[in-house]
């Protein structure tokens, strides 16, 4: 299967492979008051009530800004307004599209980090994407010897020190991509698939407990949507 990266207007990417089309926007979250105030209009008023509950009023705003974007760029996929837009959530949290649109079979998938949000879409295939800012953990060993699978932390202490923070990112974010697609929560142990994480090495997944990532229905894409980002999609095949 091969992927192609088109690059877009207002900085956008779409990620488009042959047998599922999956799509990714990426977009940045900072907005001037008006606009915040004209972006909780399109909220729910549970997603308003839980922006009420941030203590910060920047993480508040870019919740407002992060749902009301994906209430936008549904719509526009639904031939819906922004409002109509209704919310279902699984047992661990994870929201998809109410009943009344079942039939659209669209799911979705959003990150954010810092001012950088990353929406996935995908027609008739479980989605799940994350997006990092690369930046250094005092305890990143720490965490790999923790989370990550036998393989990928010795894959992880291999690398170069000057790899070895992106490779940490690389594996983190195709780890909690997959793990979102699923949508379980952390129910599934870390260590029960294997990821690619090398710093140059395509995204791939290696291993769902013993079946070969090849054989496991899942596949990997990787973005740098900004310096200094990582972000990571999981689809079903």
């Amino acid at each position: 299967m091969r992927t192609s990266v088109v690059t877009t207007p207002r900085g956008c990417k779409d990620v488009e492979t042959t047998d599922a089309p999956v799509e990714v926007v990426v977009t940045r979250l900072a907005a001037a008051p008006e606009a915040v105030r004209a972006s909780a209009g399109l909220l729910s008023a549970a997603e308003r009530h839980r922006a009420r509950r941030f203590a910060f009023d920047r993480d508040a705003s870019r919740f407002i800004v992060v749902r009301a974007r994906l209430r936008q760029l549904l719509a526009a996929r639904l031939g819906v307004r922004a409002q109509a837009v209704e919310f279902e959530y699984g047992a661990y949290g994870k929201p998809v599209l109410s009943r009344r649109f079942a039939d659209s079979d669209l799911h979705f998938n959003v990150s954010h980090c810092d001012d950088v949000a990353a929406y996935a879409f995908s027609g008739g295939h479980a989605i799940g994407i994350d997006v990092e800012a690369v930046r250094e953990i005092s305890d990143a060993d720490d965490i790999a010897a923790r989370y990550f699978s036998r393989l990928e932390n010795a894959t992880y202490r291999s690398l170069k020190p000057c790899d070895r923070q992106l490779g940490f990112f690389n594996c983190w974010t195709r780890k909690e991509a997959f793990v979102k697609a699923l949508g379980d929560g952390l129910s599934m142990p870390l260590d029960r698939f294997d990821v690619t994480l090398a710093p140059g090495e395509p995204a791939k997944v290696l291993r769902v407990d013993d079946t070969r990532g090849d054989d496991s229905g899942w596949r990997l894409d990787s973005l740098c949507p900004a310096a200094g980002y990582v972000v990571a999609i999981a689809s079903q095949t």
